[in-house]
């Protein structure tokens, strides 16, 4: 039984690898700053103006450079160090965060200067977030790589719960919006410090010479041409779209429950922090198509069953039941996604993936609302996530290819290094062991 549990708890062997224990590290505590900052914006919006339409502007200026930047961010990924260009993409990332606690302490009233930053600093997180997402198959062995998703996600997840607590409490000081950029500020020294850390991960391969409109259009084809590739992405825009029901709370709170808008809010994060807590099988699973079919099968029941009810504490129950479900699919379609693709594609398709990621919630809150105020948000919430149950095992019992795809058969992956530089590598004896990968991490870059 006490093997059992052990084989069942969060899998933390990732962390033996110093450059990922340092990156987790500082992503962690930058995520922190991060939902602060997300909580702080709307909020002065809203102060400076007193009106939702700004709000909602203020989240969706920051739509277009996210999708921009999320896929010429990918291409540019796959051309150049991807440490160089985190580093790059994170610095003016917190240089952005230090302009907004700039504006606040002097007292600015400019709306137009706050949408402005905020766009600036979605493009720069877009750019960061393809090269982070590359990066992670680079430092770790794959067999690892399930296991070092659960980590990143639980860490965001910890993120997400801790962020808004935090942010409501600095709001309400004097100066509070400046005493929120602050701390997120601060908070982000510590990924600059841990993306400075990290080994230099230059190109698996050289790459003909194109322009990063072709690369991108190249990494479009590539997802077009692999069933198990375009059926994850697909799997996880019907579940944001058809099955997120984030923009039905305030009303399900006001109608329906008469108040629990907060437990609502977080219940979906603290079924990804449980669920992490018991997620050591992940990796561990092979057939990986079908067992992201079924999370997400698991997510729209779940939902499903939670807007059918007119008891909170049932419909938060069956949320984190949904969150539980949602930290395991996510796992695998990011797993999926950095194993199944060759090293000199991963940064276009991770930056693929940071566009659904951030573009599948406002789209679903556009098709929750729309729908909603036209049917009643029984069949907004619970109609369209049983949509998403049917459509997404009908299609994943069709492109067998995903339904068969197991781990180990995934594409041979490229080598880190060509063989021409394995000589310029730096040796065990001229690099100190806290920056250099572990020798069964270099022998496991150097096989693959």
């Amino acid at each position: 039984m006490a093997a059992r549990l052990r084989g069942a708890a969060l899998d933390t062997r990732p962390l033996g690898v110093p450059a990922f224990r340092r990156l987790l590290a500082g992503q962690g505590l930058a995520y922190i700053g991060t939902m602060i900052t997300e909580v702080a914006v709307p909020l002065q919006v809203y102060r400076l103006t007193h009106s939702s339409l700004y709000v909602g502007l203020a989240g969706l200026v920051g739509l277009a450079p996210l999708v921009v930047f999320g896929l010429y961010g990918g291409a540019i990924a796959d051309r150049v160090d991807r440490r160089r260009l985190y580093v790059v993409s994170a610095t003016v990332t917190w240089a952005v965060t230090l302009a907004l606690f700039a504006q606040a302490l002097a007292g600015a009233t400019s709306v137009g200067l706050l949408l402005g930053l905020v766009a600036l600093q979605a493009a720069a997180f877009a750019v960061s977030s393809a090269a982070r997402g590359a990066i992670i198959p680079r430092v770790v062995p794959a067999a690892l790589v399930p296991a070092a998703n659960t980590l990143n996600y639980t860490a965001g997840n910890l993120g997400q719960v801790a962020g808004p607590l935090v942010a409501g409490v600095l709001v309400g000081l004097p100066h509070g919006f400046a005493w929120a950029y602050g701390v997120d500020a601060v908070l982000f020294t510590a990924l600059l410090y841990s993306t400075v850390r990290l080994p230099p991960l230059r190109r698996a391969t050289e790459l003909p010479q194109r322009g990063g409109v072709r690369m991108v259009w190249d990494g479009l084809r590539f997802i077009g041409s692999h069933p198990v590739l375009w059926m994850s992405f697909a799997a996880d825009i019907a579940a944001m779209v058809l099955a997120m029901p984030t923009a039905l709370f305030p009303e399900a709170a006001a109608t329906r429950f008469h108040g629990g808008a907060g437990l609502l809010y977080s219940a979906v994060a603290v079924g990804s922090l449980l669920a992490a807590a018991f997620s050591g099988w992940i990796g561990k699973v092979s057939r990986q198509g079908r067992a992201l079919t079924v999370a997400v099968a698991a997510w729209a029941a779940a939902i499903a069953a939670a807007g059918a009810t007119d008891s909170l504490t049932l419909t938060v129950g069956l949320l984190i039941c949904a969150g539980a479900a949602d930290l395991v699919s996510a796992v695998y379609r990011q797993t999926i996604l950095q194993t199944y693709a060759p090293d000199e594609m991963r940064g276009r398709l991770q930056g693929v993936f940071t566009v659904v990621v951030a573009g599948g919630p406002r789209l679903g809150d556009l098709r929750a609302g729309a729908m909603a105020s036209a049917t009643g948000i029984t069949l907004a919430w619970s109609g369209a996530a049983l949509a998403c149950l049917i459509l997404v095992v009908a299609a994943a019992l069709a492109v067998r290819p995903f339904w068969r795809y197991a781990a180990s058969s995934a594409p041979q992956a490229s080598p880190v290094l060509p063989a021409s530089s394995a000589s310029s590598a730096p040796s065990a004896s001229s690099a100190s062991s806290d920056d250099a990968l572990p020798r069964s991490q270099a022998v496991h870059e150097a096989g693959r």
